[in-house]
């Protein structure tokens, strides 16, 4: 039995993580290699691919698929060109794009500086932009083509803090996402937007604990949960299944719209 994505080559933006365990990108990187895909695996730090790298190796063998990686920093012309070039060089063409980039940093308007909003769109919306800016037209001359974007449900309602210009840049990845799927339709290229809830990832116990809590993890877990109505908190693989099946080609018939993966959270009144 071949694998959903067997053959097909996958670009992933943020692929590393910044701890051990299931972040996002990590997920998503091996759940394609776990299905047959080819994957070129992005990130800003090599070293946080090392995880990542060692995870889908050993799928290698038994699925049949195949990973590459480099660094690349997603809001630069001349890195994501050498990133793109890399991946034809060595695959041939790039079936799908997976733009997972993204960070928050805390504050309102009164709060945030004006140079740590200007580096969240960078971050988090111009990311997005210039990947698809770029691997579009690859998609276009192939004829095919499946991308698919990661916002958060802080683009969607309040998730518990003021983290303003992550939640303002994660909302125009939605519409981004919508835009260009209508645009392009007609090429045969999808695009499709997961929108992850308050998952324990690696940035829970890294960086959110020391922003929110002074360091307690379990205080920070402990709130999160709370607001999520199934009895348990998601991780990086359930937003990987949910990006797998948009990827897929059983999502067909599927372009510009979102699968929200946060436990109903977002489907509560309080």
């Amino acid at each position: 039995m071949t694998g959903r994505l067997q053959n097909k080559v996958v670009l992933v933006t943020g692929a590393g993580s910044v701890g051990p365990g299931w972040g996002n990108g990590r997920a998503i990187a091996v759940r394609m290699v776990e299905e047959g895909a080819k994957v070129m695996a992005l990130d800003r730090e090599q070293t946080r691919l090392e995880e990542t790298l060692s995870r889908a190796h050993a799928l290698c063998p038994v699925n049949h698929g195949e990973i590459a990686s480099m660094t690349c920093d997603v809001t630069s012309t001349v890195s994501i060109e050498a990133a793109i070039k890399a991946t034809l060089d060595r695959f041939g063409r790039i079936d799908v794009l997976i733009n997972n980039v993204g960070g928050s940093a805390p504050g309102g308007p009164v709060e945030m500086s004006e140079e740590v909003w200007d580096a969240q769109i960078d971050h988090n919306l111009k990311s997005v932009f210039m990947m698809c800016k770029y691997v579009l037209p690859v998609m276009e001359q192939q004829g095919v083509g499946a991308i698919v974007n990661l916002s958060s449900t802080s683009g969607i309602r309040w998730t518990g803090s003021a983290q303003v210009a992550y939640a303002a840049t994660k909302a125009a990845v939605i519409q981004l996402g919508r835009v260009v799927a209508v645009q392009y339709a007609k090429k045969g290229i999808r695009v499709n937007t997961v929108v992850p809830g308050q998952l324990h990832t690696p940035m829970v116990d890294v960086r959110l604990a020391k922003q929110r809590t002074d360091g307690d993890v379990q205080t920070l877990l402990t709130q999160r949960q709370a607001r999520i109505p199934l009895p348990f908190m998601g991780d990086g693989q359930d937003t990987a299944n949910a990006v797998l099946f948009l990827a897929s080609d059983e999502a067909r018939f599927i372009t510009g719209t979102e699968i929200i993966v946060d436990g109903g959270m977002s489907a509560r009144c309080d």
